[in-house]
């Protein structure tokens, strides 16, 4: 089990979310930074029942994180691309 990089927040950033995210009603596009990302990186949904249940279905996997946070900000934006054809 891969367990998340404190600061990285890639998983965060660079996917699309559909589903309504407290603060972003429509959810959020690839690329941009979700309103619940602290400066510190951090989600503050973690552990609340308004976390979007899509975020708390994607862990953590050395496929999309990488060994590093630019190369889970990578992975994930070629991820969101390749799904999004």
């Amino acid at each position: 089990m891969v367990e998340c990089r404190p600061g990285c927040g890639a998983c965060c950033i660079a996917p699309s979310i559909s589903s309504p995210i407290p603060g972003m009603p429509d959810g959020k596009p690839a690329g941009v930074r979700c309103i619940q990302l602290d400066a510190d990186n951090r989600c503050r949904l973690f552990r609340s029942p308004l976390r979007p249940a899509v975020c708390g279905g994607f862990p953590p996997r050395p496929d999309t994180c990488g060994a590093s946070n630019g190369a889970a900000l990578h992975l994930l934006a070629e991820l969101e691309r390749v799904t999004a054809l």
